[in-house]
Formats: C-alpha cells, structure tokens, sequence
C-alpha cells in the first residue's frame, strides 16, 4: 500500500498549501484538473471546500473522490451535531477526515481512492487550527506550513522554506499563499488555471482571493 502511495503522491496535479499564522490560518490551492498529469480536463475546479461555517478543506488527488470525501464530512458533521447538540471540534473534524481516508485506501477495490487533504477551522472559543491528512490516513495538526502531497508540493516547500515566519500575520499569510500557489503554477504543468486563498480566524472563514489565471495569446 504505501508503494501505491509513493506511486501515485506526485502524480496528483494539485498545488494546495496551508500556513498557520499567530491570529489564524490561512489555506489556499490552484484550480487545474488534469488526467494523467497531461491532459487539462478543467480549469476552473475549486479545490478548497467549504464544508461548513467553521470548517474548510483543501484537497488533493482524484477529484471525485476528494468531492465525495467533502461531502460526506459535511453530513458526518451536521449528523454529529444534531445528535449531541454541540458543534463539534476543527480536530474532530480532522480526525474524521482521517478516519475515512484511511478506511477508503484499504478497501479492496480496482481503483484505490487516494486523497490527501488539509483541513482548518476555527472553534466555538475562537481558537484556531490546522491539520494535515495523508492519503493514508496518518493526520497531524500543522504548526508552521504544509503542502500534502500535491505535484506542487516540492515548489511550495521551496518558497515556504525561506519565507515563512513563525509569528507572521494572517495578512502576511494570505500573501505568502498566494505567492507559495503561483510559484508552483510557473514550474508544475499539472497546477494552474486560477488561485484560491481563505482566511480562517475567530472571526469567520473569509474568500479573500478569487483569482482567474488567463492566457494571453497575442
């Protein structure tokens, strides 16, 4: 199973990367679907789901997939609520996403669903959080950046590397997203097409850049 993985992680063709900042988070990815990696089969997919009004995730890998995966959190989140009365954790949330992502990649089946994803949040006391998800269902909480295992991640780590700061803002986060996404659109063929960057803060979960990526033939 994890040659499957190690197969399959850069194959994905998706740039999505999370920066956790000292008032909040910020997540962001680009909007290219391909097939094989060489085939641009949409340029307008959004790869960062809202799942709820306290919960969004940023996917990578198959795109059926992750948007079953995505829909299902949603359900498993609202059924959870309703049936405790309380709303539950961004980690709950997390810890679900792993609990699925790891059932899936160990059922048998012809095409494996291999997901990666990284889900953020913020909870009823204002506080803020990040995790990262592997395809096979290993989750951690980030604390500085991560960038899952999109065809972008090697460009995104490069930039992160020297630019990221510990106490940084999350309007310096937003920036350096941005950056971090477009840096792995002008060297990964599989990413590209458009950029998105959420805000998560004790405030909300915020759109901030709706971004279009538009040739231009002369």
């Amino acid at each position: 199973m994890d040659e499957d993985i190690s197969k399959n992680m850069l194959k994905t063709g998706t740039s999505i990367v999370g920066i956790r900042c000292k008032d909040g988070v910020v997540l962001a990815a680009d909007r290219r679907v391909t097939a094989g990696g060489q085939i641009i089969v949409s340029k307008n997919y959004k790869k960062v789901l809202e799942i709820n009004d306290y919960v969004i995730m940023a996917i990578s890998g198959n795109a059926a997939d992750a948007k079953v995966l995505g829909n299902v959190l949603s359900a498993e989140l609202r059924l959870k609520e309703l049936t405790t009365k309380s709303r539950p954790s961004v980690k709950e949330a997390a810890n679900l996403v792993a609990n699925m992502s790891y059932r899936n990649i160990r059922t048998p089946t012809m095409i494996p669903s291999i997901v990666g994803s990284l889900v953020a949040g913020f909870n009823e006391d204002g506080t803020t959080e990040l995790y990262t998800i592997e395809p096979a269902g290993g989750v951690d909480e980030v604390d500085t950046y991560d960038a899952n295992f999109g065809s972008g991640m090697p460009y995104i780590y490069g930039l992160l590397e020297s630019q990221y700061k510990k106490d940084m803002t999350v309007k310096d986060g937003l920036e350096l997203a941005r950056k971090a996404i477009q840096t792995a659109v002008e060297r990964d063929p599989a990413s590209g097409n458009g950029i998105d960057v959420f805000s998560i803060t004790k405030d909300g979960i915020k759109h901030v850049v709706s971004e279009q990526i538009i040739p231009q033939f002369k």
